[in-house]
């Protein structure tokens, strides 16, 4: 038996101290209800104030409407989360995608149910329907009033929401310039105490002798290993290592000021060890992703075994990062995760 869901769409709101006053049209789950309100999983909502969706997670068939329930987060989809389509066509029942006329390609089957309820909603909305050739005059501009009130406390609701999005957005924006930034301070800082410490050795010069640090990198490893020897008789005295956690971005730069204080002897600071994670993508990135190009391709032949795929960047341009070796991802809907940073070779 299919599984079945209820959801509200908030319709309007009776009186501004509502908590959804502010978020006319959006969408609900039902968790239970009363004689007069539904219950949410976020708050109560007067019956008279939303529309009541029950829906059923099974493929679709063809004349049946569907909601959006879950869009796809690879790609850039026409539709959004609460949205209704009606099925013209259905897909091989193996996969359960759908086509609709207001959507290009499909509708993938995780990503929406299927309505159960349309009829008892088109009744209700041919019960709601206004003959405004009925209505005396003074009666038209009594709806006349209403109307304009509700559109300008639509234009106010929809006009604060976008405020706030926008808002987030920025506010996300910042904090992502501000931890790149705080990050390319990091390695510049490690750039500069490898010069400076690899030129003083402290006590090691109470011996009389001078030693020469050697770096040992490995980036399919990720570690970086820093081996003091004397200049006279190449003896090592003394070793450091560096190794990057496998959630973190490995960056040679602070992983050699990390193993030579280490061979040092020296505290590492805690920005070394802690430092925040890479959010801008740039040329000579290592970066890992999916659905890239030719290597979607291959992955769906099984020739690369899974759908992800690791690739350094080569050039940013004309809306697509370019991989060295071929393959590229659109700016706009690329997933990535960039875990090499370094960029030698590209001169930084």
């Amino acid at each position: 038996m299919a599984e079945t869901k209820k959801y509200v769409r908030i319709k309007k709101s009776k009186f501004l101290r509502n908590w959804y006053s502010a978020y006319i049209g959006k969408m609900y789950i039902v968790i239970g209800e009363n004689d007069i309100e539904y219950i949410t999983h976020v708050g109560n909502v007067l019956k008279a104030d939303a529309e009541l969706i029950v829906t059923e997670k099974r493929p679709a068939k063809v004349g049946e409407r569907v909601l959006i329930t879950k869009p796809s987060p690879m790609g850039k989809q026409s539709y959004k989360t609460g949205d209704i389509f009606i099925v013209n066509h259905e897909n091989t029942p193996a996969f359960g995608g759908v086509r609709t006329s207001d959507v290009t390609g499909f509708i993938g089957p995780k990503e929406y149910e299927v309505i159960v309820n349309n009829e008892i909603k088109n009744e209700e909305a041919d019960e709601m329907k206004i003959d405004l050739n009925a209505m005396g005059y003074d009666e038209l501009l009594a709806h006349g009033d209403a109307v304009m009130e509700a559109i300008k406390k639509r234009t106010f609701q929809e006009g604060f929401q976008a405020a706030k999005q926008v808002q987030r957005k920025l506010a996300k924006m910042k904090t992502s310039i501000n931890t790149q930034a705080r990050r390319d301070e990091i390695v510049e800082q490690a750039k500069a105490d490898v010069e400076k410490l690899a030129n003083k050795y402290g006590y090691y010069y109470a011996y009389g002798r001078n030693p020469k640090a050697e770096f040992i990198v490995n980036c399919e490893k990720r570690t970086v290993v820093t081996i003091l020897r004397w200049i006279a008789d190449g003896q090592i005295v003394a070793r450091g290592i560096a190794k990057a956690a496998p959630s973190d971005c490995f960056n040679v730069h602070i992983g050699r000021a990390i193993a030579l204080r280490r061979a040092l002897g020296l505290t590492v600071p805690d920005e070394y060890l802690n430092a925040p994670q890479p959010t801008e993508v740039r040329v000579g990135d290592v970066v890992r992703g999916k659905y890239a190009d030719y290597y979607y391709q291959l992955c769906r032949e099984g020739e690369l075994g899974d759908d992800s795929y690791e690739a350094k960047i080569r050039e940013i341009a004309d809306g697509k990062y370019r991989y060295v070796g071929g393959g590229y991802d659109f700016i706009d809907d690329a997933d990535l995760t960039i875990i090499d940073d370094s960029r030698e070779e590209v001169g930084e």
